[in-house]
């Protein structure tokens, strides 16, 4: 009967245990509210330079305008250009596609894209100052992409 005892109380142990951590386990499985930005493609264009990107607004909210200031680098590592690119609205859950032409910029002279700041972040309930403290970036060309 003690051995009985023992592994009764042993089962009660973990099970007393695993119920508390349940709570903690789901509120780490949650993920951040988060803004991604892919450099996914970059080819010359008429114009110039046709940055394309994969936008995900992962920030639960819609954003009825999302604009970012860019810093181009040229192949020296200094800023060639300053820059806004508007991405214009932004639902909730959606994955966008947005292209961009820079009039008299050389691809092959690019060396890194720099997000300087979110120049506009505008949604209802979305705070001024979500898209660059959600926002994640990533890059599917040779250049540098970040913040």
């Amino acid at each position: 009967m003690t051995g009985l005892t023992a592994s009764l109380r042993l089962l009660t142990s973990a099970l007393a245990v695993s119920l508390a951590m349940g709570p903690a386990l789901a509120q780490q499985a949650a993920p951040a509210p988060s803004l991604t930005l892919e450099l996914n493609a970059m080819q010359p264009s008429d114009k110039g330079c046709r940055l394309t990107f994969v936008v995900n607004n992962g920030l639960g909210a819609d954003l009825a305008k999302a604009a970012f200031e860019i810093a181009l680098f040229n192949e020296a590592g200094v800023v060639d250009r300053l820059t806004v690119l508007d991405f214009k609205e932004l639902p909730a859950g959606k994955t966008k596609v947005t292209r961009f032409d820079l009039a008299g910029t050389d691809c092959t002279k690019l060396s890194r894209v720099l997000i300087n700041s979110a120049t506009e972040c505008a949604g209802a309930s979305v705070e001024p100052n979500a898209c660059m403290r959600g926002l994640k970036t990533e890059t599917k060309t040779g250049i540098a992409f970040g913040v």
